[in-house]
């Protein structure tokens, strides 16, 4: 079973057991979270599309950590004018653990 969710203007393909990576939630490490905008929901050859989200449907996970991505080199530089600039940057994550996903019936599936 798999579901397409939306959390910090992303999508994402998750499915049970599954880690990701997303942007910084305000919430401590080993804290549940239910992401609530699923965009579909899919199992084997049965996929469910929502307009645009699903009714009913969300997946739980859990909070394991929270860090800081790899760096990011920006450099700009602009030809025979002497002018050079280097500029880098690190996104703050947050990595959650799939746990279960809740059916637009209310059954739950778990890992």
């Amino acid at each position: 079973m798999y579901a397409v969710i939306k959390t910090g203007g992303k999508q994402y393909r998750v499915g049970l057991g599954q880690k990701l990576r997303v942007e910084t939630l305000p919430l401590e490490v080993g804290s549940e979270c239910v992401l609530s905008e699923v965009l579909a929901l899919g199992e084997g050859e049965q996929l469910s599309v929502g307009t645009p989200t699903v009714a009913g449907a969300s997946v739980k996970t859990r909070v394991v950590s929270h860090g800081r991505g790899d760096k990011v080199r920006i450099f700009k530089h602009r030809r025979r004018k002497h002018y050079a600039k280097t500029q880098g940057h690190r996104q703050n994550y947050t990595e959650l653990s799939v746990e279960a996903m809740v059916r637009p019936d209310g059954s739950v599936v778990s890992a």
